[in-house]
């Protein structure tokens, strides 16, 4: 587990800060207002598969930038288009995470409340692999984004846990959001056999470190299918208590101009509510392209 948080110079003038906790890192020495040399990239890969979870502070970045940088790590996901709108072909892969409202519309989602631990779009056979988020206006307290380790988290498991889940599955929730909010088109589902949405293996190979990892994804109506309801809760409660632990977290404090981007297969991630009073607006782009294997 990394707890260094010396700087390290991972080549083409890419500079490193781990951050002491069990995930992420500070980059500098990019200059996103010119193209980024597959050498820069190259140094930016390593460290993000060293570190899983990269910050960037004080930059600045239109739509279209954030787009070509994303672009490096796979191919771009369209952004969600709200009912009655049209989709924008330029910017449309860009998401806007805010609180806003503009004359008594929301400029964009998750509000200010709080958004528990997950993985994005998990509920999806073949989630997204990485995740990029841009602040453009932050609160002056709250709105924190936290991050897990999930190899960690798989390698400090007990022998007779690992056992027991090598071969198990676990069916992922879609129909309510991480903000708990019911998505447009689905039914409340009480009994978690019968939610919808994808299954996964509890245990899975990353596609490119090849670490493995847990796979959680989203504990609302979540179930292991083959266990009985009762069994399946308890273990999942014990999976994720453990996951989540301290120990295994870095939290991200936003500032203006932070560009914070995660692994998807290695990494959950929840965030802090906020006063409503106040303004936060974010914008997110999303990679797909690769898939996790099963151990």
């Amino acid at each position: 587990m990394p707890l260094d948080s010396t700087a390290v110079h991972y080549g083409a003038g890419v500079h490193v800060t781990p951050s002491g906790a069990a995930l992420a890192a500070d980059v500098t020495g990019l200059d996103f207002s010119k193209p980024l040399s597959a050498n820069t990239m190259e140094a930016v890969k390593r460290a993000w598969a060293d570190h899983l979870v990269l910050r960037f502070r004080g930059v600045s970045l239109t739509d279209e930038a954030l787009m070509a940088f994303s672009r490096h790590f796979g191919t771009l996901d369209r952004a969600p288009i709200p009912a009655g709108e049209r989709a924008d072909p330029v910017r449309g892969y860009v998401l806007t995470i805010s609180n806003i409202v503009v004359d008594g519309k929301p400029i964009g989602g998750l509000g200010a409340y709080e958004s528990v631990w997950h993985t994005d779009m998990s509920y999806l056979d073949e989630p997204p692999y990485a995740s990029f988020l841009f602040s453009v206006e932050v609160p002056p307290s709250g709105g924190d984004t936290g991050f897990c380790n999930m190899a960690v988290a798989y390698e400090t498991l007990p022998a007779a846990t690992k056992a027991r889940i090598a071969d198990l599955s676990c069916k992922h929730d879609s129909s309510r959001n991480s903000a708990g909010e019911l998505r447009r088109g689905f039914r409340e589902v009480e009994d978690p056999r019968e939610a919808p949405g994808a299954v996964h293996p509890l245990v899975i190979r990353h596609p490119a470190s090849g670490k493995i990892c847990l796979f959680l994804g989203r504990r609302r109506n979540a179930y292991i299918p083959g266990l009985e309801l009762v069994e399946s809760e308890a273990l999942l409660d014990d999976l994720w208590a453990h996951a989540t632990q301290p120990a295994f977290c870095w939290y991200q404090q936003w500032q203006v101009g932070d560009l914070v981007m995660w692994d998807n297969f290695a990494t959950m991630h929840r965030r802090d509510s906020f006063d409503p009073t106040t303004r936060r607006l974010l914008r997110r782009t999303q990679v797909s392209g690769v898939r996790h294997g099963r151990v």
